[in-house]
């Protein structure tokens, strides 16, 4: 069964990655699309004039934590998204009959609100980039 990957990159905006992926729950809920409609994020740390500061600041929180104080482990959270360039990856895979459900998808995703400014790129079988992409949205977790 061949599969389609759409590609979504939401740089810093950790607010409308969520909002996709509580969408797409949705929509696999709602049109039970449970092994149709797989995604996985994407968190690559952006490299920043101080890297040392995004390394220091996870070491605090772990500090934090054996002390019990659960809010000091929690607030360094927030601040660490900024830092982290989030890509949404979403794979379609429709059977050989549903070909026409597979192209409103395909269609209907990248016009939705949060996807929309997230640059969409769709990524099908004959493309060149096709094995690379597969295999990153294999490796993530």
């Amino acid at each position: 069964m061949p599969h389609i990957y759409l590609l979504f990159d939401f740089a810093k905006d950790e607010e409308k990655a969520q909002l996709a992926r509580h969408k797409l729950d949705g929509w696999k809920q709602a049109f039970r699309l449970d092994k149709k409609l797989l995604y996985k994020m994407e968190r690559t740390e952006v490299e920043a004039t101080t890297p040392a500061d995004g390394d220091a600041k996870p070491a605090k929180a772990e500090k934090a934590k054996p002390k019990g104080k659960s809010k000091a482990a929690v607030e360094p959270a927030p601040s660490a998204p900024p830092s982290d360039d989030i890509k949404l990856f979403v794979r379609l895979a429709f059977s050989g009959h549903e070909k026409l459900s597979e192209q409103r998808w395909v269609q209907r995703i990248p016009t939705e609100e949060p996807f929309q400014g997230a640059s969409p790129k769709v990524v099908k079988v004959g493309d060149a980039t096709f094995e690379a992409t597969e295999k990153q949205f294999d490796e993530l977790v």
